[in-house]
């Protein structure tokens, strides 16, 4: 047994999702001895060198800052061995080599925005949304060879509400992720945690959610209304899902449901040219709300409607 506030503690992450464990850690009053983030890079159109989220942050409260290219370079392990980190934290950060993870004597711990062993991979949030859960959560677990297959520690579960995209989902598992670690950091720190292996679920029963490509966007209008409605919530707002109207690109980000009268043929278009656009699906109609015709910005549909003219 050890004070949490003891504990020499090196942090790995980049994005937003990140930035919210990493402050609830300083908050909390421990002692985040460094942060590995990834290197800048060249953004925007004069493609200036832009940081990440967790770096900003971490300068922002004076945490040293260590941005490797690779893992395994040899300055870079020397760097962080010299540290003596206790334990590290990974919230949203590429995969690690073992010489890494393996270092501290309390090991590495992750924080993954499912509730494992389900949704393992790089999109959780996108996935459960598209699938159509009506719940999901936040996970610590200790990091082993396999991704996201590690000892859990300890779980939190999230509803998904009904009108929840993927960015509000987002946020709602940043602060429950962010909660959950410093959780299961004094629970360390005691002593009292049980580690729960993840082989008490067959294959077959699980769920993945790898990285998304474009082909995981393009909207299907042969599925049901529902289907492509989880599909536009999950994917929103970014990456989006997308269709094609009169040869060019829309981006969709949000869209409700609305019964069928009289059968349409999947992706049949209809508008009145001033309130509506709507898609035919399986067996419902998709009123898009909210669009984004490739070249121009997004807008609600009425604002869309006034600058363009369905043929």
């Amino acid at each position: 047994m050890v004070a949490v506030k003891q504990l020499r503690i090196v942090f790995f992450g980049t994005p937003d999702f990140a930035v919210a464990s990493l402050k609830a850690m300083v908050e909390e009053g421990l002692q985040v001895v460094a942060v590995v983030t990834a290197p800048d890079k060249p953004s925007g159109r004069g493609l200036q060198l832009q940081s990440s989220a967790v770096k900003l942050y971490a300068q922002s409260v004076n945490i040293p800052v260590l941005q490797p290219l690779k893992l395994k370079d040899e300055a870079f392990l020397h760097e962080l061995k010299a540290l003596q980190a206790d334990i590290q934290v990974v919230v949203a950060f590429r995969m690690l080599p073992q010489l890494v993870w393996d270092m501290p004597p309390m090991g590495t711990i992750n924080v993954h925005a499912s509730l494992l062993p389900q949704y393992r991979g790089a999109a959780p949030i996108n996935w459960a949304i598209i699938n159509g859960e009506t719940e999901t959560g936040v996970t610590t677990f200790k990091l082993q060879h396999q991704i996201d297959t590690g000892n859990i520690l300890l779980q939190q579960k999230v509803p998904i509400e009904p009108n929840d995209n993927a960015g509000l989902l987002h946020d709602k598992l940043m602060y429950a992720g962010a909660a959950l670690l410093i959780k299961t950091l004094h629970a360390l720190a005691n002593n009292s945690l049980q580690e729960i292996p993840q082989n008490n679920i067959p294959e077959s029963l699980l769920k993945h959610a790898p990285k998304l490509f474009k082909e995981h966007m393009l909207i299907n209008w042969s599925l049901s209304a529902q289907a492509i409605h989880h599909l536009i919530r999950g994917l929103s707002p970014y990456p989006a899902a997308y269709t094609q109207l009169a040869g060019k690109t829309l981006k969709v980000f949000a869209a409700r449901v609305e019964p069928m009268t009289t059968h349409q043929d999947c992706g049949h278009v209809a508008s009145d040219g001033k309130t509506y656009l709507r898609f035919a699906a399986a067996d419902a109609w998709l009123y898009l709300t909210d669009v984004q015709l490739e070249g121009k910005k997004r807008m609600d549909i009425e604002a869309f409607l006034r600058g363009y003219r369905l043929a």
